[in-house]
């Protein structure tokens, strides 16, 4: 293949029974009027973070997203026996040289000495936390010696050295380099995101369902021979077949891992199959909506991301007994073939397809493999070795 791969985009359909992945602030499920019809709606945050974690469980790289770093450190060093008012005299220390940050106040509108919240999210690796805490026990003499922060906001009151602190706070891993950093407080520790994500939807109209419930007293009901419940209460819920995008640019995760030591194949590996497989969790104790895609279909492009969305803006209509997923499946080989006769076949360099149920699909999609795992190898196997070793040191 020549070395013009740009984009890997991934489709999938999947469908979801009763459930809540996704709520708004009412704790409504989340909607989007899409071809002048309501569809079922989880928000590409939601999904992104789910993909997020699993990726963190499978690949042994975990990251923090906190305003509290500092009691993370300081937490960290009255681990390792500090006095805990100098751990906590150090956390102050390392938020103040973050930038603006709050402090805390009691009922009666106290500051609480060193309980400092910086005020943007501190996105870091895991690691960063006891690289923070080793650097205060480099200047542990600093820390002993100097005052606790007691004033709201004061950017130049840390004693420790602002551009140690933020050498540590620039550092990343391959959930940072897949998924990007806004910190505009450090800089050059803002970086683009490899990975874009697409609001997931559902491929038909779909309705939002009321579920009444009650809760029983269970002493009542046995020394009162009561009936009734002690609580009541209603909660949303919808159903339905989604289709869900998201595209990773293989420049950016290319230039992101650079000097890393991580191999992109690798990470793209792990990636793929956490995107593929995550679900939400929101809900999942009364839902327990663990379903596997009907489709994954993954396409490497050398010109421009393509999102298939448009396939369901007329709502797919369910089969004849009933099913959107095999329909929707339909839907969007028929428009990858469409997509494919607008835009040509040069700069399709590459796709295939699986599923758990499909056995026969428009070749618009490819090859079929027997499962994920296969679809996953053959997709970045298709990467030159000169991309798939940019993050080599």
């Amino acid at each position: 293949m020549p070395l013009t791969a740009r984009f890997l985009d991934i489709h999938v359909i999947h469908s979801v029974p009763l459930a809540n992945l996704n709520r708004d602030d009412t704790n409504s499920v989340k909607t989007v009027l899409y071809g002048n019809k309501v569809r079922t709606r989880v928000s590409s945050q939601s999904w992104k973070r789910a993909a997020r974690v699993e990726f963190e469980k499978t690949s042994g790289n975990s990251a923090l997203r906190t305003r509290r770093i500092g009691e993370a450190v300081a937490r960290e060093l009255a681990g390792r026996d500090w006095p805990q008012a100098l751990a906590e005299r150090a956390g102050a220390h390392i938020a103040a040289s973050v930038g603006k940050f709050e402090m805390d106040v009691d009922d009666e509108k106290k500051v609480i000495v060193n309980d400092v919240v910086t005020n943007a999210m501190i996105y870091v690796p895991c690691a960063a936390v006891v690289e923070l805490a080793d650097f205060a026990e480099e200047h542990r003499a600093e820390l002993e010696a100097a005052k606790d922060i007691k004033k709201n906001g004061d950017t130049k009151a840390s004693a420790l050295p602002k551009a140690g602190v933020d050498a540590i706070l620039r550092s990343r891993n391959d959930v940072i380099n897949l998924f990007g950093r806004m910190l505009a407080e450090i800089d050059r520790a803002g970086l683009d995101g490899a990975v874009q994500v697409a609001h997931a939807m559902t491929t038909h109209e779909s309705d939002v369902d009321l579920d009444y419930f009650t809760a029983v007293d269970d002493l009542t009901s046995t020394w009162k021979d009561g009936t009734g419940s002690a609580h009541m209460g209603h909660a949303e819920f919808s159903a339905g077949t989604f289709y869900r995008y998201a595209t990773i640019d293989l420049d950016e995760l290319a230039g992101n891992l650079a000097g890393s030591g991580s191999d992109l194949r690798e990470v793209l590996t792990g990636f793929l199959n956490a995107f593929v497989l995550a679900l939400p969790q929101a809900k999942k104790n009364s839902t327990a909506p663990h379903t596997l895609p009907h489709l994954v279909h993954f396409a490497l492009r050398g010109d421009r991301p393509v999102s298939y969305a448009a396939a369901f803006e007329a709502p797919v209509r369910a089969a004849a007994q009933g099913g959107y997923g095999t329909a929707s499946a339909k839907a969007l080989a028929t428009y990858a073939e469409a997509v494919k006769g607008f835009l040509g076949s040069s700069q399709l360099l590459w796709n295939g397809w699986a599923s758990p149920e499909l056995k026969d699909l428009p070749v618009a999609l490819g090859a079929r493999t027997d499962g994920l795992d296969t679809l996953v190898s053959e997709a970045v196997a298709q990467l030159p070795q000169a991309q798939a070793e940019g993050g080599a040191a």
